[in-house]
């Protein structure tokens, strides 16, 4: 089975695939991975970039909060070990350091300034995903495939059973380009909502992968979710 994993800054996030495209999948069972294929469309890459410019300083002031809330937490490293474990914690808290409500004022902090990027993204998510079906069904027909599962649902599928980079080919074609800008009172859906947590999920698989250069991986994993209605 093929593993996925995605390489992101602080809001871009990139998904190189490997799969063969050209291999046929005739009358079988094959498998498509929904996040990956959304994720990696050109369509979401081009918000991405689009998204870092546009919030470009609350992406900056969320890198400076972040940076802070480290000083602050290094304070309550009694050890020295350079991370803050449970015993230190529970020790904070029973002598009501200041430094937890420091960070805790910290993360509402971050939380706000993150939400713009959020909204952004996920509105971009919301407008691909609403032709994923389209390009499902595109590729399904012309690969005369029968029937379609996620890949976590087999124990074993050789690559030729992937069919997630022709989706994505499909939605390229239909979905160019995406907006980033949400029309007032927009509530994101929950299908939206749910893509954009797995997306982030996979950015903390990168981050934790040592195949990944330190470079390319996160700093941080987002500290607020959108809600969806």
């Amino acid at each position: 089975m093929k593993k996925y994993l995605v390489s992101a800054a602080v809001a871009v996030i990139t998904l190189p695939l490997a799969t063969s495209v050209g291999a046929q999948v005739t009358g079988a069972i094959a498998t498509a991975n929904p996040v990956v294929a959304i994720a990696s469309t050109k369509a979401f890459q081009n918000a991405n970039q689009q998204i870092q410019t546009t919030f470009k300083a609350n992406l900056d002031q969320v890198q400076a909060k972040l940076e802070q809330r480290q000083t602050v937490l290094a304070t309550l490293d009694k050890n020295h070990d350079k991370k803050v474990d449970q015993a230190e914690l529970n020790a904070a808290q029973k002598l009501k350091s200041p430094a937890l409500k420091q960070v805790e004022t910290i993360e509402g902090e971050i939380q706000k300034l993150q939400l713009p990027a959020q909204a952004a993204q996920v509105f971009a998510i919301e407008s691909i995903a609403r032709r994923y079906q389209d390009a499902l069904n595109k590729v399904v027909t012309d690969r005369r495939v029968g029937v379609v599962l996620k890949p976590d649902s087999f124990l074993y599928a050789p690559d030729a059973a992937d069919i997630t980079t022709s989706i994505t080919a499909a939605l390229d074609q239909t979905v160019p380009t995406v907006p980033i800008t949400p029309p007032a009172n927009w509530q994101p859906s929950e299908t939206a909502v749910e893509l954009y947590r797995e997306i982030q999920q996979l950015r903390q698989l990168a981050a934790q992968s040592p195949q990944q250069p330190a470079a390319a991986r996160p700093a941080q994993p987002p500290q607020n979710q959108p809600q969806g209605r």
